[in-house]
């Protein structure tokens, strides 16, 4: 196992070397990765050495261990944290177990119980680690969230389509037995407890949320000994409680499986006095689209206003199969738009290759190629519009020209249009991606210059600069350093310091009148930094100028 990374802080740089020199760290699991003399230092070095332990005196200059202590527990929750003090105060170990620190000890601490200590603090930390890999705790939590897992699973198998492979290995995975039948059908079922009279409510009626259980159980008991199937909860956009997918095999047809769930429908009303609508899709003979099927059993529901509810709709009733449709739907439109917003460019060709897959496949009327061909342009022109983008430039045109009927003539070929629509499409994504670029510099410019107005201010925190440009700290300190090369403390430090020399070279103004005017409160810390970045104190680098 790799070793535990460890920073001590003491103001006594002889106590820090004595420490690190006595200690046989290896042999206790931990190395010693930094120290600081003083808080405000050991918290620039959390954030830029991530260690697991901070080992602290308490009493220091400029932030003491308690204050240390705080602002890590506000930063990092997890970290170990072992105070060692001077002094026996109760009112310092009260402090310390209200910020949960691992161990209190007094000084002077010997090598025999610092090691004990450490040994101690390896073993908590390598329990943690041990039971987040517990592969018998996490199996355990696995079977816990086996049906969550299973219906997500069911939900995306007839939102859209989906891989053979990924189906058979899934289906097996939660022991779900529908494979290899003639065909599929999809259920789509709405319970209209709103339509329950006031009057007539049975006991079950007070506890509204059992209702959908008891219809599926119900189902199940109508189902079982009839079909292989599957039914589960389903929360979509449309009003749907359950779904169900159905294997028709060579024992049984599709025309007894409306009837069983007619019968169902009359069940419900019977024993549950609830009306129960039950949609019912086209078959499929393959199930991995059945998506196809489910979304039929959708379209059926839309007929219950006509038709009325509290019975079976199958959609061939209602909408006879006709030719082949060719619709650019809000999944493919959902695909496309991610694949180009997001890349990478091979996510980009294929979801490209897909929509022209679509049409390829379609065998329709040419009139439903065209309107095809221009529901996806005018995703693209949507896309490009929502993000301000030059549609002279992404359609090939004049820059600037910024007239989207300018691709009709462009589109609507149906041998040209995915050559048209893969560099648009790659264009796009390109100018989104310079488009992020732009809006982070943007963002670091503004958190600069909100450190150039408010770096007198000696509360200046990055949770303060957050709030005003309105994003995580955590965020923010990647996003900073990355465009910076400087952690948030650092650059802080360095205007402060710059700002510093300015004042000592062009006024009179007292050293402490010039560490209150940058930032610092207190004159000595101010003193010390200033003399850790360029070597001397302030009143002698003015003593030299």
């Amino acid at each position: 196992m790799e070793l535990y990374r460890i920073i001590l802080v003491d103001d006594e740089e002889e106590v820090r070397k004595s420490i690190i020199q006595k200690i046989d760290w290896k042999a206790v699991g931990f190395q010693v990765v930094g120290d600081a003399e003083n808080g405000e230092d050991a918290l620039e070095k959390v954030e830029l050495l991530d260690p697991d332990v901070v080992l602290t005196d308490i009493r220091m200059p400029y932030m003491d261990g308690l204050t240390l202590a705080e602002k890590i527990r506000q930063r990092c929750p997890l970290m170990k944290i072992v105070i060692f003090s001077g002094y026996d105060d109760f009112e310092y170990a009260k402090r310390a177990i209200k910020l949960n620190v691992t161990e209190y000890i007094l000084k002077p601490v010997n090598v025999e119980e610092l090691t004990a200590i450490l040994k101690r603090i390896k073993t908590s930390l390598d329990e943690e680690i041990e039971q987040k890999r517990d592969v018998s705790r996490l199996r355990e939590n696995y079977k816990k969230s086996l049906p969550i897992l299973r219906d997500q699973f069911l939900k995306e198998l007839v939102s859209r389509p989906m891989d053979r492979n990924t189906v058979k290995e899934r289906m097996d995975e939660y022991g779900i037995s529908l494979e290899g039948a003639k065909k599929w059908v999809a259920l789509a079922v709405d319970i209209e407890q709103e339509e329950v009279e006031a009057d007539r409510k049975l006991p079950l009626h007070e506890e509204k949320g059992l209702i959908p259980i008891s219809v599926m159980q119900i189902m199940e008991d109508s189902l079982k000994p009839r079909y292989r199937h599957i039914l589960f909860n389903f929360s979509g956009t449309e009003k749907i409680e359950l779904a169900g997918i159905v294997a028709i095999d060579d024992t049984n047809s599709q025309t007894e499986l409306i009837n069983v769930l007619g019968d169902m429908c009359k069940e419900f009303q019977r024993i549950l006095n609830v009306p129960v609508t039950i949609g019912i899709g086209h078959s499929t003979q393959v199930l991995e689209n059945v998506s196809v099927s489910f979304q039929s059993a959708v379209d059926a529901l839309g007929y219950k206003a006509i038709v009325g509810g509290g019975n079976t709709i199958y959609i061939s009733d209602v909408e006879p199969v006709t030719s082949d449709k060719l619709i650019f739907d809000s999944k493919a439109e959902s695909e496309l738009v991610t694949a180009i917003k997001f890349g990478p460019e091979e996510k980009i060709k294929e979801a490209v290759q897909d929509v022209t897959d679509r049409m390829n496949d379609a065998k329709v009327h040419y009139r439903q190629y065209q309107a095809y061909m221009l529901s996806v342009s005018n995703c693209i022109i949507q896309l490009v519009q929502q993000y301000s983008l030059d549609m002279g430039y992404v359609f090939g045109g004049t820059p600037g020209s910024g007239d989207p009927f300018a691709v009709i003539p462009q589109i609507l070929n149906k041998e040209n249009f995915g050559r048209w629509l893969l560099p648009v499409a790659l264009k796009i994504n390109s100018a989104l991606d310079e488009e992020r670029d732009n809006t982070t510099k943007q963002t670091v410019e503004k958190a600069r210059q909100y450190i150039m107005d408010n770096y007198q201010d000696p509360d200046l925190s990055v949770e303060q600069i957050c709030r005003y440009l309105h994003m995580s700290p955590a965020y923010f300190s990647t996003m900073f350093k990355k465009a910076t090369g400087q952690t948030y403390i650092n650059y802080l430090t360095e205007v402060r310091l710059n700002k510093a020399v300015e004042l000592l070279n062009m006024t009179d103004d007292k050293t402490y009148v010039i560490a209150s005017k940058v930032g610092y409160q207190e004159q000595n810390y101010f003193s010390y930094v200033f003399k850790k970045k360029f070597g001397v104190s302030p009143t002698k680098f003015r003593g030299n100028k």
